[in-house]
């Protein structure tokens, strides 16, 4: 069932790892790289509670949220084939748009998929195996360019200003490939339970709404959960931390530890590392993961996503501290076990808040958490850049260490949530048929 994540997250390591110095090959310069980010948390504002609202409003004979699934994954094959071969910076930006919708699109019903197939004490275990598979998918995606190079004697012929290396270029292609594998692993060996007669008959019935779900998508703004609001608090801060290292931690690493100049050999060789950093923390989100499956039986996760948090901060904030290239793997080693919660812990807590018949629209609302801080950050975070850090990158990483503290502390607020009797008797009663 969560297989498929992890071609999704080749679609996502790839872009992590590799758009900054994408967008370095192509003549962009630090001040603007987060605002040419923007694609990913807008299109997750609009994609997500719309596919969300549309999965849980539909059954096909590839069921609800499979049809989703499969359509992304298509398109998004395409979009990291094309992406690669983009001569300038405008043009892979807007495709990183296109990207970023149909990863989304892809992913968002995953989260539901789960939420709808398991009971509430299976929860933490079943969103903890995603976060297996997405460290696992994250960790290839994010060291491909460094393995085409290292391992395979991929050359960097055509490498320079206003290119993109070779080795980028075959990562792009074999991911598209893993990607689109992957997801139809899950699309045609997965079955989902179908609707009960009453409940097909008013999907039957249901007459086309010409606003796409957005009035009630709208409307249950004012309706959710008290449980989704605290949550999203801890998301809007966590959030912050990770796009600020995801979008300077390529340019930092470029600038204080290969003094590389753009369009240089060092250039290249900066982003090779990143990406390496990168993939490592998503080594150890994969066996991070491991810890979780087994330690939240025991701590729940509430407590186990506070620890997870402050881990990742303090290595965050540590970064400007390394003085070798090698340095930076500690740093991508806490950064690694808050990323393994942050992928699974929430969405464990939030799920038996949820109306079952309003899961997938829900899951997709609880995305703006994600996506409105990144939007945030995108706008912002150039400026202060700019103005207040002296254009250095690596303070930007100090900054986002912080703002993934402060989430670790708010993680306290949670309040504690259980599932009526009924509630969790029906989830159980689906889980045996």
């Amino acid at each position: 069932m969560s297989f498929g994540f992890l071609g999704i997250q080749f679609g996502w390591g790839l872009q992590m790892a590799n758009m900054s110095a994408i967008y370095g090959y192509l003549g962009a310069n630090a001040d603007s790289l987060a605002i040419l980010w923007l694609a990913a948390p807008v299109t997750g504002v609009l994609v997500q509670p719309l596919i969300g609202q549309s999965s849980d409003r539909i059954w096909t004979r590839l069921g609800r949220r499979r049809p989703f699934i499969l359509g992304g994954a298509i398109l998004a094959s395409f979009a990291l084939v094309l992406m690669p071969n983009c001569p300038s910076v405008w043009m892979a930006a807007g495709l990183l748009w296109v990207l970023d919708g149909t990863i989304n699109a892809s992913m968002q019903p995953f989260r539901a998929l789960v939420a709808d197939n398991l009971p509430e004490e299976q929860n933490a275990q079943g969103f903890a195996i995603q976060s297996l598979f997405i460290g696992l998918g994250g960790t290839v995606a994010s060291a491909l360019p460094w393995m085409m190079t290292n391992w395979f004697g991929v050359t960097s012929e055509g490498a320079g200003q206003g290119h993109i290396p070779n080795s980028v270029r075959l990562s792009f292609y074999i991911g598209a490939a893993a990607f689109m594998g992957a997801v139809l692993w899950t699309v045609f060996s997965t079955k989902e339970y179908p609707p009960s007669d009453s409940e097909l008959a008013a999907i039957r019935a249901r007459k086309f709404d010409w606003t796409l779900g957005l009035g009630d998508i709208f409307a249950l703004v004012f309706h959710l959960p008290r449980r989704m609001w605290e949550l999203g608090l801890v998301q809007f801060f966590t959030w912050i931390g990770m796009f600020a290292m995801w979008v300077y931690f390529p340019p930092a690493v470029a600038r204080n530890i290969f003094h590389a100049a753009p369009g240089s050999v060092e250039m290249e060789a900066s982003g090779s590392w990143s990406g390496f950093c990168f993939a490592a923390y998503n080594a150890v989100c994969f066996i991070f993961s491991f810890v979780l499956l087994w330690g939240t039986k025991y701590t729940g996760p509430k407590l186990m996503h506070i620890l997870c948090l402050a881990v990742g901060a303090l290595g965050l904030a540590s970064v400007p501290l390394a003085s070798d290239k090698h340095h930076l793997l500690i740093a991508m080693t806490a950064v690694g076990i808050a990323w393994a919660s942050i992928l699974s812990m929430p969405y464990a807590m939030l799920a038996p808040s949820l109306p079952k018949e309003k899961v997938g629209v829900m899951m997709g609302m609880f995305n703006l958490f994600i996506v409105v801080p990144q939007i945030a950050a995108s706008s912002l975070l150039g400026y202060i850049l700019k103005n207040y850090l002296h254009s250095e990158p690596m303070n930007a990483l100090v900054l986002g260490g912080v703002s993934m503290g402060l989430a670790a502390l708010l993680t306290l607020l949670v309040v504690t949530f259980k599932q009526t009797g009924g509630e969790a008797a029906a989830r159980g009663m689906a889980s045996t048929h």
